[in-house]
Parts: C-alpha cells; structure tokens; sequence
C-alpha cells in the first residue's frame, strides 16, 4: 500500500496487497472421487443432536434415491457407525481408503472405523485432529456421490474451520434446541458461515417436543419453542422440528435407525436437494 493511499481503488491502478483476491484454501477430493453435493450438519453448541439429524438426513435422502455419504468429522466424539451398527473397518490399497457402506447403501468415513476400539480415546491436539478430517475429504475414495453430510464438532473452532476452508460446501444446516440461549447458538454457527461465504440451508429444532402416546398431544419438555422467532429474526426457513421419541433412542443404540419412521425432516430433504 503506497504511503500515499487514499483507500479509494476506483481510481487507482496499484497492486497493493488490499486489492488481491483472498487466496483459495479450498482442496480437491481424491482423484477417483465423485461428490456433487457437500452439506455440513454444525452447531454453535455440543449436545444438540447433530449426528442424529445428520443421520436421519442421510438416510431420508437413500430413501430418496440419491446415493449418500457421511464424512464424520466430529474426531473426538463420533457416533455415526455406532448409529448404523458398523462393525466393520475401513481398508485401503495403493490407490486409497474406502468407506464402510451401511445397510442401505451409505458411504461412512469415521475415526472409530479406523481405530482397533471404538471405546479408544482420541487424545490429539487440534492440528493433527484437523489433518485427518482433510485426510478424510483428500485420501478416501468416495464413488459416485450425490449428496455428502459432513457431521461437524461442536463450536465454531479449528475443526470447523478446517472444513470449511478444506472443503467447499453448497450449504449447511444448524441444529439447535429449545432453550433461552438457542439465539446465540444459531448466531454464532450463521456468523461464521456468513464469514466463509457459505450459504444457510435453514434451522433444525431437536428435543422439540414428546408426544403423548395416549393423546398425542405435543408436549414440550424443554420448555416452549422459540425456533420460529430465532429463524424470522436470522431470514432463515424451519426445516424441520424432531421430538423426543424413545424409539429413535432405541434405534441408534441397535444400530437400526435406517428403519425409522416419520417425515420430520422432509422440508429439510427439499432443501438439500434445492440447494
């Protein structure tokens, strides 16, 4: 920047620094891959249910026809072979590592299928914890795939930032719950989306209500819902609202959610396929 800038580029025709365009961290997939569309499932907090709607979502989209995949990249606290029942490990040959396909047909990538345990602890710190999520997107051979969900960790840290300048995502959803604080969550997660030019497919409420198996009236444990008033304030769509439903609990905890039942997140599935 010359001493004498003015910071009016309309009439200047100096290559100063404050005129290049931000540099592209953005990296390929391997070479054999094909993805044509990556979502990332985020949060502003842990606890909210990310890998369930991450789940639900991968599994209403085979329903839909389109081949899936989920890239979890929660390292320290993966969840999503256990929701599938995925016993077996990820291998690998000269060319690269494949995922574990679930029953239906979902391509999965985690820790946990790499590791000897799935009880093992992942004690890294925050850069080698970065690499393998890049290694997951850069070293695995994902085949003909329409739709990826990349599970995120909690919070607006090095991991999501990792993702987000790695991979080049065509939109996320964010995942919340009702409570007070669920403004900040959801501001935090549309902020720094907003500061990676990565569009907002809408908000997912989990834990919204319990059903009544008697009456079914919709019972709302965790107090009332204030989703509808967060997303006008934010210009962001309801995509979906999850109960509380036992046999969704039961059904992650046998490895069996791509039985489940409902349309909760159908809005959700449109909004993916939109995007």
């Amino acid at each position: 920047m010359s001493e004498n800038c003015t910071h009016d580029c309309s009439n200047c025709s100096s290559d100063c620094a404050s005129r290049q365009q931000p540099q592209d961290f953005h990296e390929a997939p391997h070479a054999l891959s094909s993805i044509k569309k990556v979502i990332g499932v985020v949060s502003g907090k842990g606890g909210v249910g990310k890998s369930m709607v991450t789940s639900l979502l991968a599994v209403t989209m085979k329903r839909r026809g389109l081949n899936t995949a989920i890239l979890d990249a929660d390292i320290t606290g993966p969840s999503i072979p256990k929701i599938f029942g995925l016993k077996d490990k990820a291998e690998g040959d000269e060319n690269g590592i494949y995922p574990v396909r679930t029953k239906t047909g979902i391509d999965v990538m985690s820790i946990n299928l790499l590791l000897e345990n799935e009880t093992d602890p992942v004690v890294w710190r925050g850069p080698i914890i970065g690499g393998t999520v890049k290694q997951f997107w850069t070293d695995v051979i994902w085949h003909d795939e329409d739709i990826m969900f990349i599970d995120m960790p909690p919070g607006t840290g090095d991991v999501a930032l990792t993702v987000f300048q790695t991979i080049k995502l065509d939109g996320i959803i964010i995942v919340t719950s009702p409570q007070e604080l669920v403004s900040m969550i959801v501001e935090k997660a549309a902020n720094m989306a907003k500061m990676m030019d990565i569009p907002v497919l809408g908000l997912v409420e989990n834990f919204s209500y319990i059903a009544c198996p008697d009456c079914g009236k919709r019972i709302p444990v965790f107090g009332e819902s204030h989703i509808e008033e967060v997303a006008e304030h934010f210009g962001l769509p309801v995509l979906g609202q999850l109960p509380i439903d036992p046999k969704l609990a039961t059904a992650c905890d046998k490895g069996l959610l791509e039985l489940f039942e409902g349309d909760w997140l159908d809005y959700a599935a449109d909004a993916v396929e939109k995007a």
